[in-house]
């Protein structure tokens, strides 16, 4: 009998058949608090968010009494998407299949030709005829909207508390998001053509921070980096390297968070189970939102957002900073002498060379002769944890299951 071949702790079938992908969609993405968007989003009555959640497609809406409510995005008719990916100040829900209309707090309100076609609803009692929309959960971490499908979900303490005290001292609500200067939108939507937890494992991965990101994360002292696990959540830490530091406050390409104490700088870089990533710098804070399409296809969202400061402040500091001499020696350049528009690793973009790596790992799957040579025993330990946390949270919502 062939040995199986795996993934440190996993089969490499988890990375590549729609069988481990459905039972991912069902049992993880399904049961965990995921991430909606940012706080900002819904600001007035009638705003609203929709997430695919696993299974379940929810949107958050602000009520008029400016309350968040989340709902899952089906018409109680004919199971129709009620709503699309955001919008402005709604006045009710209107199913764009056949009108169905629900208020800001997910009851139904009207059905066209109800006496005619629905007789046995009654007039003035649709409310009550328990056909209003199906509610789900949502709750606030850290500026962060999250959703569960679950109407009585386990508050977002439980999830996310032991995380807590070892993210970074920001406060993401006094900030605001820095977007792509050509679309308006997130920082970057992008999608990469591998399996979602290969892009996780890429995430918190130290072992590669020093080799593939050399140069274009050189601002950090990787060999005094600090991680470890809190619940199903994987924390890090790295420190300034001591040249950067010196000299952060003209180096750093943007103002410097001022709820970040002196003692405390760094990078603060936490993988919250099972999806969404934050990267929390002396500069800008992020998320990293990674959302599963396929066995092999992942989008990844990222959202910046940095202190209000203004158009004069953040050209001087482009300047300033993009001519010293730090970043002049070490900073900026790509792995490899090619060309940046062909060649992802000689762009100087640690983005794009993560997307890369990435791929090629993806790839890699496919050949008979793939197998895991060794394992970094500190480098690579996170990958292997997330690994087994991603195969308990299976077995354990495989056993006893609640749908």
């Amino acid at each position: 009998m062939e040995k199986q071949r795996m993934m440190h702790a996993l089969p490499v079938e988890a990375y590549t058949s729609k069988e481990w992908f459905d039972m991912e969609m069902k049992y993880i993405f399904s049961t965990t608090w995921q991430f909606a968007g940012l706080l900002e989003d819904v600001q007035e009555p009638g705003d609203y968010i929709s997430v695919q959640a696993g299974l379940n497609n929810i949107f958050i809406v602000k009520g008029k009494d400016h309350r968040l409510r989340a709902f899952h995005n089906i018409c109680r008719h004919r199971g129709t998407q009620l709503l699309r990916a955001v919008g402005k100040t709604q006045l009710a829900i209107t199913c764009p299949y056949h009108d169905w209309t629900y208020d800001l707090e997910g009851n139904l309100l009207s059905v066209p030709r109800q006496e005619e076609e629905f007789p046995n609803l009654k007039k003035g009692e649709l409310h009550n005829c328990g056909l209003n929309l199906h509610e789900a959960s949502v709750d606030v971490f850290k500026g962060m909207l999250f959703v569960h499908p679950e109407k009585d979900a386990p508050g977002i303490m439980d999830f996310f508390g032991e995380v807590l005290p070892y993210l970074g001292p920001h406060t993401p609500e006094t900030l605001v998001e820095y977007p792509n200067e050509k679309t308006g939108g997130p920082l970057l939507e992008e999608v990469i053509h591998a399996n979602w937890k290969i892009v996780a494992e890429n995430y918190i991965d130290h072992y590669h921070l020093a080799h593939l990101h050399a140069t274009t994360l050189n601002m950090y002292d990787h060999a005094r980096a600090e991680f470890g696990w809190a619940g199903p959540h994987y924390w890090f830490f790295e420190p300034l390297h001591p040249e950067y530091e010196a000299d952060f406050e003209k180096l750093c390409p943007y103002p410097p968070i001022k709820a970040m104490p002196r003692d405390q700088l760094g990078t603060y870089v936490p993988w919250l189970f099972p999806n969404i990533g934050i990267a929390e710098g002396e500069g800008a804070w992020s998320t990293f939102h990674v959302i599963p399409l396929a066995p092999d296809k992942t989008k990844v969202i990222i959202r910046s957002k940095i202190e209000n400061a203004g158009e004069w402040e953040m050209t001087k500091r482009y300047f300033s900073s993009g001519t010293s001499a730090f970043w002049g020696k070490t900073g900026n350049k790509g792995k490899y002498n090619g060309d940046p528009a062909t060649d992802p690793m000689s762009s100087g973009d640690f983005v794009a060379e993560d997307v890369f790596a990435c791929e090629q790992q993806q790839k890699s799957l496919q050949s008979p002769y793939f197998s895991i040579g060794a394992e970094a025993q500190k480098g690579e330990y996170a990958i292997r944890r997330f690994q087994e946390e991603v195969k308990k949270w299976i077995e354990k919502h495989k056993k006893n299951p609640k749908n």
